[in-house]
């Protein structure tokens, strides 16, 4: 496109849009102005400017084009994602706070336009400039399936702290949006293995820190650039009441024990999301600090130093455990399941997938994607696809909505009291096929199923709760 070609049709559908908005916004203001402003941004009016003048305004437009991307990232994702706080693990870079998710019919349409369209891109849960890690995500996200028991929290929490407010002429301090912020940050960043003395005050002054940086940034109550030191105070000293008095505390006897069956549900959000991350279309990235568990907020918390010794002597280890066990390593997993807070059953995950897409590369890299139907009492829970290359097969499957599934009990969604009769469909396959899960080395065998085959999730989710299934070639397939 030449540098005075007209906007795509597409481009002129919103700036058309953007300036009826103002003009609505601005009854006031003369309507030719936006006329103007949106003839020029159009270049529908070049040939009206004298010739020496026609560069200048190709330059403005350009330029205009430019600031268009800051000035919504400010506007939105550093200003409003900070306000509209109904759930903030939806407040993320790129996403749109009022989309709860999506169903997962559309979540294998996204899948195969990706095939089409960008079968090579990114694949990220966190970065340098993610608001909230993906696990910190995935731990908010269960909220969503809880919300009377969070409601009913919320209204204790809210009595119990309301001493530790300040009154700022007749109103007290910080607001309830904020206060409401400070809880999700809580319920999301809250470590899993207990804190010592000195780790709980550098978590206090982490705390602090970035709801002084949340709320200036949702310029509310206060702001970078026009500060207001009381509302600044009175956030701060809510924050250190709060958390303060760590042995008699009646806001973190109830807190606690809410936040561990939010994080138990998290965890497992996480795995599932951790491995969709790793086998869907595109290249999945880890950032820093990614392997175990990361509970990181938005810069500079995300952009802290890593123990990156930690996590090789992990993966040492885990390398030989893996090892000894031959090819069986159901006992291991569940090792990492009843551990879970450790991180190491995230870093299992994520070694045995990443070393199985180096040994397959093809049917990552160029491999058909194929959307996999679930049936029975529980397929509403669970999400299934396939990765075909050539003779390779693959079939991937997680659970989700897991609170719900397991009737709001702290355990793993395994085995036949859980999955009953539900079953994944694999029309194309044979009775007596096999698949082995790459996680747990453990063989399945395709059933007839009614009209169709498939595979029963009380056999997939046997003791693991994800599962990465490759396609057994026979001397028939080859």
């Amino acid at each position: 496109m030449g540098r005075t070609d007209p906007p795509s049709q597409h481009d002129q559908m919103y700036i058309g849009s953007a300036v009826s908005e103002a003009m609505k916004r601005n009854p006031s203001t003369a309507h030719a102005i936006f006329d103007f402003i949106r003839d020029t941004l159009l270049l529908r009016n070049f040939g009206l400017f004298r010739e020496e003048d026609r560069p200048s305004l190709v330059e403005f437009v350009m330029k205009f084009q430019q600031m268009t991307g800051p000035v919504m990232a400010k506007g939105v994702e550093d200003t409003a994602f900070y306000i509209y706080n109904r759930l903030v693990s939806l407040n993320e870079v790129g996403g749109n706070p009022e989309r709860f998710g999506y169903p997962v019919e559309q979540f294998h349409r996204k899948n195969a336009d990706r095939r089409l369209r960008w079968p090579h891109s990114l694949l990220s849960t966190s970065t340098h400039d993610t608001k909230r890690s993906g696990d910190v995500r995935a731990r908010i996200n269960v909220l969503s399936e809880i919300p009377l028991e969070w409601r009913a929290v919320l209204t204790r929490w809210s009595r119990l702290n309301l001493s530790k407010k300040t009154k700022i002429q007749g109103e007290l301090f910080p607001s309830r949006n904020d206060e409401y912020l400070l809880y999700q940050t809580l319920l999301g960043v809250w470590p899993s293995t207990p804190m010592t003395s000195e780790k709980y005050a550098f978590f206090q002054d982490r705390i602090v820190n970035y709801m002084r940086k949340a709320t200036k940034e949702a310029k509310v109550h206060t702001s970078w650039i026009n500060p207001n030191d009381a509302y600044d105070t009175a956030v701060s000293r809510f924050v250190q009441g709060v958390l303060g008095g760590r042995d008699r505390n009646k806001f973190l006897d109830t807190f606690l024990p809410f936040h561990q069956r939010v994080a138990y549900y998290g965890r497992l959000n996480s795995l599932s999301q951790l491995l969709l991350k790793l086998t869907s279309l595109g290249v999945p990235d880890i950032y820093q600090g990614g392997e175990l568990w990361n509970f990181t907020l938005v810069d500079p918390d995300n952009r802290e130093p890593v123990d990156f010794q930690q996590r090789r002597q992990l993966l040492t280890a885990l390398r030989q455990r893996i090892e000894a066990a031959g090819g069986d390593l159901t006992e291991l997993v569940r090792e990492f399941l009843d551990s879970s807070t450790d991180g190491r059953v995230k870093l299992f995950v994520l070694y045995q997938v990443l070393n199985y897409r180096k040994r397959k590369e093809a049917i990552f890299s160029r491999g058909d994607y194929l959307r996999l139907e679930a049936t029975g009492p529980k397929q509403a829970h669970v999400c299934a696809f396939g990765r075909i290359w050539e003779e390779e097969r693959i079939v991937v499957v997680v659970p989700r909505l897991v609170v719900s599934l397991m009737d709001g009990k702290e355990q793993f969604p395994l085995g036949e009291n859980v999955w009953g009769e539900t079953v994944v469909l694999l029309p194309q396959e044979r009775p007596g096929q096999t698949y082995r899960d790459q996680l747990t080395g453990k063989s399945l065998v395709v059933e007839q199923i009614n009209e169709s085959t498939g595979l029963r999730f009380a056999n997939i989710f046997c003791s693991f709760p994800v599962a990465l299934l490759e396609r057994s070639i026979t001397m028939k397939d080859g």
